[in-house]
């Protein structure tokens, strides 16, 4: 009897499909080629997203990778919209405060069009479907990889047998959803499937969801500098650690964190709390006092043990809405990182 129930819970687990994950979430938010940065960026900070695809009229662009992602009538089949690619609160950051910065500047730069930045950061070339048939392992797979998101047809015209683990590069349908790393272990924070518990009661060490490789800034890194090595490094967030022990010109790029107090953590998120108006005075701060002023107040270090359950690990990054938990050990200091596509990874070996 115990058999046959443990093999149909995983039979249940194997069953979701990118269509069950996406069933809560809203219709796509994007925007189209030609509207400006300060459009663009006041449609991510009213919707609190971090990442918007890129809508173009067929025929006149290649898609992000090669894509060829398209939104077309449903009655009529009749190609209405290209997606070309996915503007990032980090293609913003790095384009107005890169190595030219100059913040009287700022207006001009942010009347720019989203066309002109996309790819300046490697995610920007980043588009990517599911078939809403592919299953929670197959989705699985693909964000172990470090995708972090992809379009999820409501209706796909598109045969599920023509994937390849679930993902596609050619896809026509009427309307679509955003699948991220994050609604999916939302989705499994949420679901309590029997046969993921013995996974998750294990250590993130054990599962080797933890990646010892770390840069840091520090606290006297401003956002300027902190944008440009993030961008150089392909980072999304870094932590700010307590040095007070290094160079001066160590300030200015990224070191080693391990070892080290975290004293809070800089993320290209941030921006989604943060107007256009605010921006041009807040810029010229550290890393450290754009993330106080950002949120309102002196935030949390997300932060576990390497002997924390991946079971505590998944529910931090989704309770604190993170996508990375900092590993510290018994002193505090940095040991490590376990971001979303680690904790991904993980679990999906395990239940190879």
């Amino acid at each position: 009897m115990q058999e046959e129930k443990s093999k149909e819970d995983h039979s249940r687990l194997i069953n979701v499909t990118a269509k069950d994950l996406t069933a809560r979430n809203r219709r796509l938010v994007e925007v189209p080629y030609t509207a400006t940065l300060s459009h663009a960026m006041n449609t991510l900070v009213a919707n609190s997203i971090s990442a918007l695809p890129v809508a173009a009229p067929p025929g006149h662009w290649i898609g992000a990778g090669g894509s060829m992602i398209m939104e077309s009538d449903k009655q009529t089949g009749v190609v209405r919209k290209h997606y070309i690619g996915i503007l990032t609160m980090l293609d913003i950051l790095a384009h107005i405060a890169g190595e030219d910065s100059n913040l009287s500047d700022l207006d001009r730069k942010m009347s720019s069009q989203v066309s002109s930045i996309i790819g300046h950061c490697l995610e920007g070339l980043s588009l990517w479907t599911l078939n809403p048939n592919t299953s929670l392992l197959e989705c699985m797979e693909v964000f172990s990889k470090g995708i972090h998101r992809a379009l999820v047809p409501v209706e796909s015209s598109i045969e599920s047998n023509n994937t390849i683990a679930g993902v596609e590069l050619i896809e026509s349908a009427s309307s679509y959803k955003m699948l991220t790393q994050m609604d999916l272990l939302r989705f499994l924070k949420d679901h309590h499937f029997d046969d993921l518990k013995t996974v998750l009661s294990r250590s993130i060490s054990d599962l080797r969801a933890v990646n010892d490789s770390v840069y840091a800034i520090t606290e006297r890194t401003t956002v300027s500098n902190a944008i440009n090595v993030m961008k150089g490094a392909l980072l999304n967030a870094v932590p700010i650690v307590h040095a007070p022990d290094i160079a001066q010109e160590d300030h200015l790029q990224l070191i080693n964190g391990r070892y080290r107090k975290v004293i809070g953590t800089f993320s290209a998120t941030d921006l989604k709390g943060c107007r256009l108006p605010e921006l041009q005075t807040w810029l010229p701060l550290t890393a450290l006092e754009f993330t106080e002023k950002a949120s309102g107040k002196e935030r949390d270090v997300v932060s576990c043990g390497v002997e924390s359950t991946m079971e505590e690990a998944i529910e931090k990054v989704v309770t604190k809405g993170v996508h990375r938990v900092w590993v510290m050990d018994q002193q505090g200091l940095l040991q490590g990182v376990v971001s979303l596509t680690d904790i991904i990874r993980s679990l999906r070996s395990a239940l190879s």
